[in-house]
């Protein structure tokens, strides 16, 4: 049988290193759950990376620091189709990432949307320029929810607008 110390040593005096807050292991349920949600954000910002490397993005947002249990990336072509969401979509909206791609951000309006607010999203976006709104979007069973909503344009190398991204959060 091989000796696996060194290798236990090795990998020890690594995680020592790491600034990590451990739990004990009170239940598996919470640990699969735990991991579960990490495995999902890290499997997401490899996605969005791809994405960005494969359009050429010019993106200043470190995108790692906004992605968490509780926000929502969703990324729209210029057409303001989605072509990507974070897996904890579900969570906020009820719908998963399948249900989402190819269709308008306008699926999660309803009948308490502010007008007002989607005329001003809509110039911003028309504008290229970023912005912040909290909107009431509407769950897929159909309860509503108050969205804080903070989007960029996102821009190619050629300086032509490639996508826009947005940081969505239920508040």
């Amino acid at each position: 049988m091989i000796d696996f110390k060194q290798y236990d040593d090795g990998v020890s005096g690594h995680l020592g290193k790491l600034k990590l807050n451990r739990l004990p292991l009170l239940s598996w349920d919470f640990y699969g759950y735990f991991y579960q949600n990490m495995s999902g954000n890290i499997t997401d910002l490899n996605e969005l990376h791809l994405m960005a490397v494969e359009n050429k993005w010019i993106f200043e947002t470190e995108m790692k620091d906004r992605i968490d249990k509780d926000t929502v990336i969703v990324v729209t072509d210029t057409d303001i189709k989605i072509v990507f969401s974070s897996r904890n979509i579900i969570r906020m909206t009820g719908y998963n990432q399948e249900e989402v791609i190819g269709k308008s951000p306008k699926i999660f309006q309803g009948i308490s949307t502010s007008k007002e607010t989607l005329v001003e999203i809509r110039k911003a976006i028309e504008a290229s320029r970023p912005f912040e709104k909290t909107v009431t979007n509407y769950r897929k069973d159909g309860t509503p929810y108050e969205c804080y909503i903070k989007s960029f344009p996102i821009f190619n190398l050629k300086g032509h607008l490639s996508h826009f991204i947005a940081f969505e959060r239920a508040v």
